[in-house]
């Protein structure tokens, strides 16, 4: 059995939540209409689930489908190119579709996927990452809402991983 790396925690659960929750109230008066949000998976599984629930609470309530895009695969470093693992299932024809990802880092994953959107008929693309590299893309090319600032640091829990491993922690923590 292997040791577990020492996680600082960077993030703890309750300051997380208190993020997710003023990115729904943010979020809310865009949301009219018919509107589709489209998690990435696997990462933004914990993110668009307590998004979602925040969303409800304000009486906002998207279809919800999930799109698998992977540059990873268990490297600690993107490789460069997006692939489609599974793909929607719902058609996103005429609505507003709300993209939610982990961690804004290169931009890659989150410009490809709003091109696939577009592409499969989308009015409106509008994205929104957990987390935020200080050297991600900003302006035309950045995200269009972040919750949460993150240090240049590797980050785990909270649906991010390390090979597989740690995604199931309640707060995001950082390995060196």
């Amino acid at each position: 059995m292997s040791e577990t790396p020492q996680i600082e925690v960077v993030v703890p659960e309750e300051e997380l939540m208190a993020h997710i929750d003023k990115m729904a109230q943010t979020l809310a008066p865009r949301l009219t209409g018919e509107w589709t949000i489209v998690s990435i998976l696997i990462g933004a599984t914990p993110f668009t689930s307590d998004l979602m629930k925040a969303l409800a609470r304000r009486d906002i309530h998207p279809t919800l489908d999930v799109i698998w895009l992977e540059s990873y695969r268990d490297a600690r470093e993107s490789s460069g190119r997006v692939v489609v693992r599974a793909d929607l299932t719902r058609s996103v024809t005429d609505r507003g579709v709300l993209i939610l990802d982990d961690v804004f880092d290169t931009g890659r994953t989150l410009a490809f996927a709003r091109q696939h959107m577009l592409a499969k008929g989308a009015r409106e693309v509008i994205t929104c990452a957990l987390t935020q590299k200080p050297w991600a893309p900003r302006g035309e090319d950045g995200v269009d809402y972040c919750a949460i600032e993150a240090p240049g640091r590797y980050l785990v829990g909270y649906g991010m991983d390390d090979a597989g491993k740690y995604r199931g922690l309640p707060y995001i923590g950082a390995l060196d």
